[in-house]
């Protein structure tokens, strides 16, 4: 654990409590669960609660073959790893963007990490796909997480297809999933807030995606990984600074500090009470001409974007 990871979790480990399982001195205590935990016990608790959240959604069964989208952070090799404890069928899908240095050093402590624990992991090299994150950037005016992610669902989809996985897991965590709630409702995107759902199904060419991690904060995700001796990448997308999620997340930061537990009723009520009334509308879906993916177009997404960067090539 870097030293910089541990001075941010320091104001969650407390002294003078006991762990209310087995009695002995905790090493931490969660404000939003009123539970305080030794380190057994935090990573029992953990597990536990990822499969009854497994269960409780149907996000899918030990038959199940599952592809989870690492990037080489907390969250997502946490997710890794507790899969495996509990006996799923988990490989890895890592997608190297080109980002220079932070790519270089996600990429190594994911492949450090399925090597150390006999895993599999399948990479993908962007650059040799398409264009690295940077080769996009100059050419597109939209900011680079748009399209960063439109490429990454766009791969995942297809390798989870192409290699028979029925199932594509990603670390998206409470934090995540509470700050897109707030900006879809706050901009009112009614087509965003239609499909926001801890489990997406599957058909006409899409595998379907789940998100194991939606009810737990990305502080209990550095806990998990801290105390299971995972190394993780701790440092931001370089591009992702300025990003409105980011302002959000502290928005609702600043809430759960005052009344803990804010962040997961917020999403979960909108999950029991919201979600049933906003039927998703059909989509009327084809293959993509370039390249057979689904879309809604006679291009999907990413052909068209390969074609721009085609065309800027061929006019420099």
């Amino acid at each position: 654990m870097h030293k910089a990871q541990k001075e941010k979790l320091r104001d969650i480990f407390i002294g003078m409590r006991r762990c209310f399982k087995c009695g002995k001195r905790a090493s931490l205590y969660l404000f939003q669960h009123r539970a305080a935990f030794c380190r057994e016990h935090y990573l029992e608790w953990y597990l536990k609660r990822l499969d009854e959240t497994i269960k409780e959604f149907g996000m899918f069964s030990r038959e199940d073959r599952v592809l989870v989208a690492v990037s080489g952070g907390k969250d997502s090799l946490s997710l890794w790893d507790a899969l495996k404890k509990l006996g799923y069928k988990a490989d890895g899908f890592y997608i190297d963007l080109g980002i220079g240095e932070y790519s270089e050093k996600s990429r190594r402590l994911c492949e450090e990490f399925a090597k150390a624990r006999g895993l599999k992991l399948h990479i993908l090299h962007l650059g040799l796909e398409i264009a690295t994150i940077p080769q996009i950037k100059s050419i597109e005016k939209r900011p680079a997480c748009s399209y960063c992610g439109q490429l990454k669902r766009y791969y995942m989809n297809k390798l989870a297809k192409d290699k028979g996985y029925t199932v594509i897991a990603t670390g998206h965590n409470l934090d995540d999933e509470s700050a897109t709630l707030f900006s879809n409702i706050i901009n009112w995107n009614m087509e965003y807030l239609e499909r926001q759902s801890p489990v997406l199904k599957g058909g006409e060419g899409f595998v379907r995606k789940v998100k194991p991690l939606f009810k737990f904060t990305e502080k209990e995700n550095a806990l998990y990984a801290f105390l299971s001796g995972i190394d993780f990448v701790e440092e931001e997308c370089p591009f992702s600074e300025g990003a409105n999620s980011i302002e959000y997340k502290k928005i609702l930061s600043q809430l759960e500090e005052r009344s803990p537990g804010t962040k997961l009723r917020f999403y979960m009520d909108f999950l029991r009470k919201c979600r049933p009334l906003l039927g998703a509308k059909e989509i009327d879906l084809r293959a993509c001409q370039a390249c057979g993916e689904p879309t809604i177009a006679e291009l999907c997404s990413v052909c068209k974007l390969r074609q721009r960067l085609n065309s800027r090539i061929l006019s420099s």
